[in-house]
């Protein structure tokens, strides 16, 4: 069984080195860990190949910068060139203190590809065709000392190479051909392999790059951070084919060289066992390096629309947004890239306009990622509820399918409040990874959410707003809203895309296309956090958190502001949350019922982590003229539901007056996305209030409201529970309920004369049920054997007859003519019923008698009194 190294167990090693009094500290050899060590500039990261998870390790080790690092098998550090002082090596122990050599006989110029042979021969190169050879075996009489020169068999533009512990060769990938180049390095010898496939038109500078003890070459691209692995280079014989594919998500870098054990395993993802194999919290086709292996989709998916972005950050919003997205479901408005209004790309793009005017689509890139065609997206409807005074979003599609959307919007008050990676977390959502983005030589926070849905979108935020006189933009980034600047005018910018290189472009163009209107003067870009909520929900009063922690913090702690319900003031929760240094911990923060949460999660050093949580939010629809809501609460659960319910959490009180309808709504999920309950056979609440409550169950797939499915049940002053059986519901097709895709319930009271009523609602325990009333067949066979004994009656009779649910009805006789000669209410329990009915001033003859519910439709019968 193979051991390895965690994250945890190399920072605590290098803790205790850097601590270590040992006077011959500089001596400890790395000894072939198995983390990758990522140099830039002269600050040190250790990188986690298997989940691309990097972190710190030691900060300015030396002055001056370090390139063309490289592991020494033969003697366990790791060595590098040093741009200042030129022709100076230097040696780096395990506790990051260095040791220089200078080496006369190297050139001045700047080296930065390196590596070092199972033998300690130290390969260094700059540009062009030449490299040196200097002797690192501390076992050689001319250790530290220059061996000898020698030129490539052809010049080839590489970063960096790495030796293959399989065969002994170099390896490297040459930018822009993205051609993997194979050296011996005892002749000198350049051998094209072929271009790798998942590279193929890229362009991007590889600037590290790395070999496990299996010959498996990891690619690292400094713009974007990813990690691609070249399957078993020693068997390619440049006419077979590269097996190659996407393996994790890294961070960015620029000045950078990579330096890693050869020998060392790197834990591989199997695919299709059902295990996290290499320990980064995701299990086969979740894991990036199966993208494409088996039954592995390769991670490119359809993105979400623009049109259904800018969603809630705050408290504020998330019951405005629910309300955007119920008066969408009542209009029945979908958006449809197909006859949405196509954008093309006029002769005035990239140009600037004249006396600096500018509007948000000149910041929005078009034909950049070579889509098939680009379509107006805009969420016009955001406006007036968030703070957000323009808006205009572009959806690209390729192969009819969108594949990367860009949303911008201008706010005048400030930084714009909403972020996907803030909310989509607590929705379903995971943040896979978030880490740095290198775009125009500036680093700006990339995040990988994979949606609910299972597809993965890769995530950019930014932000311009004007300075020097409106001579300029500058330009700002952050995870944390609150490190925007204040009441200022910003141009704000949320880009997505189903590739981290679409990404990368679309995020490129925009600064360009900003740069080209007012010249960017400086850029203000936080970093990423270190320690983060990978995924969360809320459940039964708590919070389910994953918290991925990849610098190794003992403990965070956690801050939050929470309403139990949407009528009530806030309350704050602090909490310490122990990580124990661990890379992934489970935890569950106990909160009790909640409506909302927005918190933060802090070691107090590095940026810390935001998120913010809705359930599905309660609503009041009292939009028609001549409608007043004079009451409005919502109030918690103290309910007992069913271990097999679906329990819509919290109760609500509306008191008004209408002369045409009021009614309070309930979204299901905070996103207003659909449920499929088929689960369940039944609906549960209980109510109190004045007239007729209708019920609509708001079905996604159905745009016409008059279509969805309905119900009406009659209200009296005193609670009632209720119990709807799904199969009863009623809509004016002839179709059976089918409740697959439930994104809203509708409580609606109507004015049924057209005159100003007042109304009254209590509306309480709702749940769908695994638990029904009598089926529609059971009730009608009893409703066939609904008798009225004695019939003939002379002077009374009981009427029998069978109830769904507790309800008051109105039982009804009619003479021959249809005049209604006879009323009386009962209040109806479940099961059998039995109405007492006396003769009074009723003259002999043949009567009709109705029972009328508002929830079945009993048969008419005939009575006779003698």
């Amino acid at each position: 069984m193979k051991t390895f190294y965690t994250l945890k167990n190399q920072l605590l090693l290098i803790v205790l080195a850097v601590f270590s009094l040992n006077s011959q500290a500089q001596d400890i050899p790395f000894d072939c860990d198995y983390n990758a060590y990522l140099f830039q500039y002269n600050d040190v990261y250790a990188i986690d190949l298997a989940s691309g998870n990097s972190y710190m390790v030691a900060e300015d080790i030396m002055p001056g910068n370090i390139n063309g690092t490289a592991y020494n098998p033969a003697d366990g550090f790791i060595w590098g060139y040093l741009k200042s002082p030129s022709k100076t090596i230097v040696r780096i122990g395990k506790n990051f203190s260095t040791t220089s050599y200078y080496i006369d006989e190297l050139s001045d110029s700047s080296k930065y590809i390196g590596d070092i042979s199972a033998d300690g021969i130290y390969y260094l190169k700059g540009g062009g065709a030449s490299y040196f050879k200097i002797d690192l075996n501390p076992e050689s009489e001319n250790y530290t000392e220059y061996q000898s020169t020698a030129t490539l068999s052809q010049n080839i533009s590489i970063h960096d190479w790495a030796f293959n512990a399989v065969d002994g060769q170099l390896y490297a990938i040459e930018k822009t051909s993205n051609i993997l180049y194979r050296i011996n390095p005892e002749t000198s010898v350049v051998t094209a392999l072929g271009v790798v496939p998942i590279l193929s038109g890229l362009s991007y500078t590889y600037g590290a790059v790395y070999f496990d003890n299996e010959g498996r070459f990891y690619v690292s691209a400094n713009e974007t951070g990813t990690i691609y692995a070249i399957q078993a280079v020693q068997d390619l014989t440049g006419l077979n084919v590269i097996d190659a594919n996407l393996f994790a998500f890294g961070p960015s870098s620029s000045s950078n060289d990579g330096a890693r054990c050869p020998t060392a395993p790197v834990l591989q993802e199997i695919c299709d066992n059902g295990i996290d194999d290499d320990g980064d919290g995701l299990i086969d086709c979740e894991d990036p390096s199966c993208s494409g292996f088996g039954m592995c989709d390769v991670i490119e998916a359809p993105t979400s629309s623009s049109n259904s972005g800018g969603l809630e950050s705050n408290s504020r919003l998330s019951e405005q947004i629910n309300a955007r997205n119920f008066k969408r479901a009542k209009t029945g408005y979908k958006f449809n890239a197909a006859t949405a209004p196509k954008v093309k790309r006029s002769l005035t793009y990239a140009s600037k306009n004249a006396n600096s005017s500018f509007t948000l689509q000149d910041f929005v890139p078009l034909t950049s990622i070579n889509e098939d065609e680009a379509v107006e997206a805009s969420p016009s409807d955001l406006i007036g509820i968030t703070n957000a005074t323009e808006i205009y979003a572009v959806d690209y599609l390729k192969n009819n399918s969108a594949v990367a959307s860009v949303l911008a919007l201008k706010t005048e008050n400030g930084v714009y409040e909403h972020t996907k990676y803030i909310c989509d977390r607590l929705l379903g959502a995971e943040l896979i990874s978030v880490s740095t983005i290198d775009i125009n030589e500036q680093q700006f926070i990339k995040s990988i959410i994979k949606n609910a849905d299972g597809t993965y979108e890769f995530v950019l935020s930014l932000s311009a707003k004007v300075v020097n006189n409106d001579a300029n933009f500058a330009v700002e980034s952050h995870w944390n809203l609150d490190q925007y600047e204040a009441d200022v005018t910003f141009y704000n910018f949320q880009i997505w895309s189903n590739t981290i290189d679409d990404l990368y472009t679309l995020g490129q163009e925009v600064l360009n296309l900003l740069d080209i209107q007012k010249p960017i003067e400086s850029y203000n870009n936080s970093t990423p956090p270190t320690v983060f909520v990978r995924k969360g929900s809320y459940t039964n009063g708590g919070l389910d958190l994953q918290i991925i922690n990849t610098n190794a913090t003992e403990s965070v702690t956690l801050d939050a502001g929470y309403r139990n319900t949407e009528t009530e003031d806030f309350d704050n929760l602090n909490a310490t949350i122990d990580l124990n240094g661990n890379y992934i911990t489970n935890i569950r923060v106990d909160t009790g019922s909640l409506f909302d949460i927005g918190f933060r999660i802090g070691d107090g050093m590095a940026t810390p982590d935001d998120l913010f949580m809705s359930d599905g939010p309660w609503g009041v629809d009292d939009s028609q003229d001549g409608t007043d809501v004079s009451l409005y609460t919502v109030t918690s659960n103290d309910f007992d539901f069913e271990s097999t319910d679906y329990p819509i959490e919290r109760n609500v009180e509306l008191n008004g007056t209408t002369n045409t309808y009021v009614g309070v709504y309930r979204a299901l999920t905070p996103r207003f996305k659909a449920v499929d309950v088929t689960d369940y056979n039944s609906f549960k609440f209980s109510a109190s209030g004045t007239g007729n409550l209708e019920i609509t169950f708001v079905k996604e797939s159905i745009t016409d409201w008059e279509a969805q499915y309905k119900t009406t049940v009659a209200l009296t002053n005193a609670q009632q529970e209720f119990t709807i059986n799904i199969e009863d519901l009623q809509s004016n097709t002839t179709s059976a309920a089918n409740l697959n895709d439930v994104v809203t319930l509708v409580f609606t009271m109507v004015s049924e004369d057209g005159t100003t009523a007042s109304k009254v609602l209590d509306l309480r325990n709702i749940r769908f049920s695994q638990t029904s009333a009598l089926s529609v067949s059971d009730y009608q066979q009893d409703v066939a054997t609904l008798t009225a004994y004695p019939n003939p009656m002379t002077t009374q009779t009981t009427i029998q007859f069978t109830a769904n649910q507790s309800e008051t009805v109105q039982f009804v006789m009619y003479d021959q003519l249809g005049k209604q000669v006879y009323k009386q209410s009962y209040s109806a329990v479940t099961g059998k019923n039995s109405i007492e009915v006396t003769r009074n001033q009723l003259t002999s003859g043949l009567y009709f008698c109705r029972i009328i519910s508002s929830q079945f439709n009993y048969d008419t019968f005939k009575l006779i009194i003698k």
